[in-house]
């Protein structure tokens, strides 16, 4: 028997201020709408409260929201545009402003209107680009980074 991921299912409150907040700041769009389940591009899928604890046989306040315990993870191949799109949305909370990463890479981390926590990171590409662009060879953007110089060329080459 062989099994295949489909995606990553997300249960939020209000569905409609979830959809805006995935198309406006990640720039997603729906595959499928099943009214109470919408399935977006990437293999996310946004479930309404009432609808889950229906599935679950539970009551809403056995549903923990903000757990801080996972994330869901974007790269973004302009990281300074999507800092840019996120000054124009002070209502999004963040959970940390951007920072960089010891391996090099810019990220931020946000919380979606249910406080799962959403990560933006730079493109992996972009930061052994930049690496290289500030003077390092292949092996020293390898060291930089810390990732096997394989892994270090194969970015190079995308860049």
């Amino acid at each position: 028997m062989e099994l295949r991921a489909e995606g990553l299912l997300f249960v939020v409150r209000d569905l409609k201020k979830s959809l805006e907040f995935y198309q406006q700041m990640l720039g997603l769009e729906i595959v499928n709408d099943f009214g109470a389940n919408v399935v977006l591009n990437g293999g996310l899928s946004l479930q309404t409260l009432d609808s889950w604890t229906g599935f679950l046989g539970k009551r809403q306040s056995e549903i923990g929201f903000g757990g801080n315990d996972a994330e869901l993870y974007y790269e973004a191949d302009d990281f300074d545009a999507f800092l840019k799109l996120l000054d124009k949305h002070p209502e999004v909370e963040l959970v940390h402003p951007a920072q960089e990463h010891g391996w090099g890479q810019r990220a931020v981390r946000l919380y979606d209107p249910d406080r799962h926590i959403i990560e933006v990171g730079e493109s992996m590409v972009k930061v052994a680009k930049r690496f290289r662009d500030s003077g390092l060879n292949e092996e020293g953007v390898a060291r930089r980074m810390d990732i096997s110089l394989e892994y270090a060329k194969e970015l190079l080459k995308q860049a």
